[in-house]
């Protein structure tokens, strides 16, 4: 079953920030596949707004490598290829895997009271079918735990590969077993975490990250 996440949006501090949300949600999990064109107006009209916030979204979008100016026709949602996408992932299980075993020892209660409530934000919005909300969430868990590990060039450029990962099949699978499955792993991430066992942690984060290459590109995993 998939979701649409493209749709009227509900105006509040920053309209703006919740199309551009919208809008990065629908390119990570493929809904605006790579090489697909479109135009402020026409997106305009699916978040019944008007078409400036959407152009001034779209042009963030730019800035963070999401879409391509085309000339007198709109923005062009950008590739990544295979390879791409192959190396992306590679290097994030290299950074963010390892340093589960420090941040294992020395986890306090109150940062893992702390990442349980942002786990538990990423369940409820898979539960809820909410894309933007489940990347906003799974990305602030994820850059949270990091935080922990205290080195701040490393969650800044985990921060940047998570932002060029695509996820061309998450939504397609909304409201699947493997959606319920991949959110309740970062509960089972804390739980090793409070239990000291940072190797199991390790691998956990290192299959988790994976997803983006089964799960996540449409493809089955064991």
């Amino acid at each position: 079953m998939s979701s649409s996440v493209i749709g009227p949006v509900t105006v509040g501090a920053s309209l703006r920030g919740t199309v551009e949300d919208a809008l990065a949600a629908a390119i990570i999990s493929g809904e605006l596949a790579s090489g697909t064109l479109v135009t402020a107006p026409a997106l305009a009209a699916r978040f019944g707004v008007s078409a400036t916030p959407v152009r001034e979204a779209m042009l963030n979008l730019q800035k963070r490598g999401f879409v391509d100016v085309v000339r007198n026709k709109g923005f062009r949602v950008t590739e990544v290829s295979e390879q791409d996408l192959w190396e992306i992932v590679r290097l994030r299980q290299q950074l963010e895997a390892p340093p589960m075993r420090e941040i294992a020892r020395t986890l306090q209660p109150s940062a893992g009271a702390e990442l349980r409530t942002l786990a538990q934000a990423i369940v409820d919005a898979a539960a809820a079918a909410d894309l933007p909300g489940y990347l906003a969430s799974d990305m602030a868990f994820h850059l949270r735990l990091l935080e922990l590990h205290g080195n701040r060039r490393l969650v800044a450029i985990v921060k940047d590969l998570r932002q060029e990962t695509r996820m061309v099949g998450l939504a397609d699978m909304v409201g699947t077993a493997e959606l319920t499955r991949s959110a309740a792993e970062h509960h089972s991430l804390v739980d090793l975490l409070e239990a000291r066992d940072g190797r199991g942690a390790e691998a956990l984060l290192n299959a988790h990250i994976g997803h983006v290459l089964g799960w996540w590109n449409g493809r089955a995993e064991e």
